[in-house]
């Protein structure tokens, strides 16, 4: 209440409402070491509404972390340890907390996968070196959201019981009560998913604490759905939409704590309680001491396992001779990627496949892959199903936990479903990869529901994402290698359903590997050059053809590839000016899709083949034709700069 109403902003509903289910949890079944919060055995908790911070804030400086209560009083400020929504570690003890409702959840779900996976893979008699719970903390806005179906459905049939949530049954939103928008029967909604459901009063610590012992038995993921009073202790707004998003006001602060027996002075915390919660860095500590000790013994008697379990940890990616493609073939890059994950997938367990129902489409499953289910927990391939924003935040639940790489395939235009959780992934800068097919009009005949054309404009928006958009098999596999070597951010590979010929190049493979990596660099180009042919993808050879029209008609061309806009962008401006020199002004961009993105390069001078309308369904060959995305469009917009 304190801290909230000082920042005069926050939600004192959740952490008022929940603050009993979460002492008992975190007093007494939470297996966390304060003094090194990211050892690996821990417990994981998620806090799925991270509008309810204040509440993880709380405990964690009364359980030890590295919090103090100026932390507190500093909450939602500019550079504090307390933000508003503390989406990913920068706060000791925050494993993620979301603000888009329902990603927490998937988040829990994705770890709790990862848990299970990695126990199944390691884990051997007598050294159980894997062996945590994930717990999460839901409210109504997490169920109502439609990832909540997707993730949950998922979880079910997984059988992923060390999975337990804690559902904020409060029946408020901010418009007031459930009944206004849902009549949703959450006990019945989660046995049809074949979870564990329990129900409890959240203010009586028997019940709760009966329940965790319970679901910790299990056999299923579990559900305990807390029924609660959101602000509880509230005289005046415990219950009601008033509590949820706004501070109390100090005269109802006052008359909370005198409700509920406290003294009226501001961040009061008892000494003996202190004294109380501080026990558990000594025990947490040693929990920790004993998991090393059973660590060094598996090493002992499984030396090669331990090595490998080490470098799953550390994400540690050793040195690998990428494919590189014979110049002249014919292929599309969503193949090239597969052949790329063959070479990929026996060298590296930390990576992780799947797809949401296109594995056949993307490429993303090779022989080396077995399918995970709950009979076969070590399996390395995941079929998502029909999933894609549930399987995009399950994979940040993943790399968050540690000891995986996670990618996951869809078409391109699909990536509209995931978006939040990629960005989710951009901000709280996790390494995770998109494998996305089928990416422009070059679908031909599905149409244009299913032929992205403002998508790669949408990725390119968001900050920390790097988009590559190969135009052959050999750029594709420089992509998948700075997919894997970016521990600071995700990486979306965009990828063609069409053949393309692998391009000849002048330079030999190691400098074309480098020059790749930069995201833009000169393809071809002749001397004395007066234009510059921009492009990326596909459409890359389109730009070739219209250099060869162009020299017969004696115009000198430089053609630049450009997989990655964003990796250009963070070349240094000598590099960048050496491959597009100001002093040449006649630029044409030429993409299949938004010509939004392209400005940037070709300016007021220049021109853009780009496609601003949606496709149709026709031939490969007519659409391109008809909607203009040409080498002779690209010469007749080159010769009208002159």
């Amino acid at each position: 209440m304190d801290a909230i109403q000082k920042a005069n902003s926050g939600h004192p509903g959740l952490p008022m409402g929940m603050a009993d289910v979460a002492s008992v949890l975190f007093d007494e079944f939470i297996k966390f070491n304060p003094k090194n919060p990211k050892w690996f055995d821990r417990d994981r908790f998620v806090l799925s509404g991270g509008h309810g911070s204040m509440l993880l804030y709380s405990l964690l400086y009364l359980y030890g972390y590295d919090l103090s209560l100026d932390d507190l009083k500093n909450f939602r400020q500019w550079h504090s340890k307390t933000p508003g929504h503390p989406e990913h570690q920068d706060t000791p003890g925050v494993e993620t907390t979301t603000g888009p409702l329902g990603q927490g959840l998937a988040n829990a779900i994705g770890m709790a996968w990862a848990e299970s996976y990695l126990a199944a893979t390691f884990n051997r008699k007598g050294h159980k070196i894997v062996n945590h719970y994930t717990y999460v903390m839901l409210g109504d806005g997490d169920l109502q959201e439609g990832i909540s179906h997707e993730v949950c459905s998922f979880a079910g049939y997984q059988k992923l019981n060390k999975l337990i949530a804690l559902y904020d049954s409060n029946q408020i939103t901010i418009d007031g009560s459930t009944e206004m928008s849902s009549a949703t029967d959450v006990e019945e909604r989660f046995r049809a998913y074949q979870w564990d459901v329990q129900l409890v009063d959240g203010h009586k610590p028997d019940e709760i604490r009966k329940a965790i012992s319970q679901a910790k038995e299990s056999d299923l993921p579990s559900i305990i759905i807390c029924e609660t009073l959101i602000g509880y202790g509230s005289p005046n707004k415990q219950g009601t939409s008033s509590v949820h998003g706004s501070p109390l006001g100090e005269e109802e602060v006052l008359l909370s704590k005198k409700h509920l027996g406290l003294p009226p002075e501001a961040f009061y915390v008892p000494e003996e309680v202190l004294e109380h919660t501080h026990k558990v860095i000594k025990t947490g500590s040693s929990l920790e001491e004993n998991w090393n000790s059973l660590f060094d013994s598996y090493k002992e008697n499984f030396p090669e396992l331990a090595t490998e379990f080490s470098r799953m940890l550390s994400k540690e990616i050793p040195k690998i001779e990428f494919p590189y493609f014979e110049f002249g073939q014919s292929m599309a890059t969503r193949k090239a990627s597969g052949k790329v994950l063959d070479v990929l997938v026996p060298q590296l367990k930390v990576l992780i496949g799947g797809s949401a129902d296109l594995t056949p489409s993307n490429n993303t499953m090779t022989s080396h892959h077995t399918a995970y289910d709950s009979n076969h927990r070590d399996g390395n391939y995941i079929h998502y199903g029909i999933r894609e924003f549930g399987m995009a935040g399950m994979m940040n639940g993943m790399a968050l936990h540690g000891g995986i790489i996670p990618y996951g395939g869809t078409f391109f235009v699909f990536s509209d479903y995931m978006r939040s959780a990629m960005r989710m992934a951009a901000l709280m800068e996790l390494p995770v990869i998109y494998v996305l097919t089928h990416d422009s009009i070059g679908l031909g005949e599905d149409g244009p529901t299913h032929q992205p054309i403002e998508h790669l404009a949408a990725l390119r928006a968001i900050p920390n994402l790097v988009t590559f958009r190969p135009m052959d098999a050999n750029e594709t596999s420089v992509g998948w290698q700075i997919a894997l070597n970016r521990n600071e951010g995700p990486t979306a590979l965009i990828l063609t359903r069409q053949n393309l010929t692998v391009i000849s190049r002048d330079d030999k493979k190691v400098g074309y590997c480098t020059h790749a990596a930069k995201g833009g660099y000169v393809l071809t180009e002749d001397e004395s050059f007066e234009y510059i042919l921009i492009s990326s993808g596909s459409e890359v050879h389109i730009a070739l053809k219209a250099k060869e029209i162009l020299n017969q008609k004696g115009k000198k061309v430089r053609v630049v590839s450009m997989p990655s806009m964003e990796l250009f962008e963070q070349q240094d401006e000598s590099y960048k000016s050496e491959v597009l020199p100001l002093k040449i002004r006649k630029r044409i961009a030429v993409e299949a899709a938004a010509s939004l993105p392209w400005y940037k390069y070709v300016g007021l001078d220049g021109n853009i083949i780009g496609l601003d309308r949606y496709g149709a369904s026709a031939p490969i060959a007519t659409l391109y034709e008809e909607l203009g995305i040409t080498a002779a469009k690209v010469v007749e917009a080159a010769l009208a700069l002159n």
